[in-house]
């Protein structure tokens, strides 16, 4: 048994060491494997244990699913119910918003419509007032039209700027402080004379204006022509004045001036702005340059001189009437007086009628109270009898 059968590594083996050692292998592989057996069974019954609880965990875990799907349920119906509810009073609110906003739709339709109409009734109105103001406008171009072909012939021009000096003179004075086409004794005849209060001698105002120059100084497109037309007006304009000096002034007839009359205002400030050397050579000959502004303003200031003048003349009359105004105004201060009087006495006597009715009003009132006795009685009796 002792013998020797293997040598490992100067190492010797006997057969006992190996029986042994076998042995002692194979009761190891038995431990393990119990050992092994025994941790599978173990696992099996935990992994059983782990089962089972799980199990619980999930029939705890699907019970309370179904009673979260039960009270879901219930929720969702009572929702359904809710939103059911709500569907109805939300179609019924929309029903009701629906036709009010139809209503005010319909309104407003109506009232759109309306002031449509009314618009339109105003455009017609106002298309109609156009109408009439295109009339008038054509009727104006016409006018400007034979305005300006009355402008163009001097004659024409001529008994134009003379009907406006008359419309203006005409419009200020009385009939007697002027006259149209009065024959001087040098045997000319003026336009227009103005006779002032106090002087015989009369003014002259001359309404041929040249205004051919004038027209051909605003139509130059040049310089040159421009040169031109400035001196045309120079020429027409001094020849102009040297004749009214030599016709309209007479000494002892006519007075010292005379007047020009422009009928436009416009030719009137092209001429002070620009020929004022005219103008002043004018002043010289004692001839004045006037427009329609200052020819009325001239005319107002003679009539004011008219005005005083017969004021003067009358101041005797005046001054009768107003001794025989001081007289009605001192009888109507002493009648004024006489009713301030009656007056007066009559209010006193009023006065003296409250008092008496004050009195009676209080006796009355006694009598009703019950506190006149019966000796007093005859006394106020025999006053009132009185």
């Amino acid at each position: 048994m002792d013998k020797i059968l293997l040598t490992i590594g100067g190492m010797q083996v006997s057969a006992l060491a190996l029986v042994v050692g076998c042995a002692a292998l194979t009761l190891t592989a038995v431990l393990l494997l119990a050992l092994s057996l025994r941790k599978a069974s173990q696992l099996r019954l935990e992994e059983a244990a782990a089962a089972r609880e799980r199990q619980y965990e999930l029939d705890d875990k699907m019970g309370e699913i179904g009673r979260l799907n039960a009270e879901l349920s219930g929720r969702l119906q009572t929702m359904a119910e809710v939103l059911s509810n709500r569907q109805s009073e939300l179609a019924r609110t929309l029903g009701e918003r629906l036709d009010t906003v139809g209503q005010r739709v319909g309104l407003g339709l109506e009232a759109s419509a309306k002031s449509t109409t009314d618009n339109l009734a105003k455009l017609g109105e106002r298309l109609a007032v156009i109408d009439a103001a295109q009339a008038k406008i054509s009727g104006l171009t016409q006018e400007v039209v034979s305005l300006k072909d009355i402008l163009s012939n001097k004659q024409s021009r001529g008994a134009f700027g003379q009907g406006r000096m008359e419309a203006i003179v005409r419009d200020g004075l009385p009939p007697n402080a002027y006259e149209f086409q009065h024959t001087l004794s040098n045997g000319k005849r003026p336009d227009c004379v103005i006779r002032l209060p106090g002087d015989p001698r009369v003014m002259a105002v001359d309404a041929k204006f040249p205004l051919e120059a004038f027209t051909a100084l605003r139509d130059s497109g040049n310089e040159a022509e421009r040169a031109q037309a400035m001196t045309r007006v120079r020429g027409d304009l001094g020849k102009h004045v040297k004749d009214v000096a030599d016709r309209y002034l007479v000494p002892g007839e006519t007075q010292d001036m005379a007047l020009i009359f422009v009928p436009s205002e416009s030719i009137y400030a092209d001429l002070m702005e620009h020929f004022d050397d005219v103008v002043q050579k004018a002043h010289r000959a004692r001839i004045v340059i006037v427009s329609p502004s200052l020819l009325m303003m001239a005319v107002q200031v003679t009539q004011a001189l008219v005005r005083d003048a017969r004021m003067r003349e009358q101041a005797h009359v005046i001054q009768h009437e107003v001794r025989n105004l001081m007289v009605d105004v001192n009888r109507l201060r002493d009648r004024v007086g006489k009713l301030d009087q009656h007056f007066r006495q009559a209010q006193e006597d009023v006065a003296q009628i409250t008092t008496s009715t004050d009195k009676i009003v209080k006796r009355g009132e006694k009598i009703e109270q019950v506190e006149v006795s019966v000796e007093t009685a005859q006394p106020l009796l025999v006053k009132a009898a009185e």
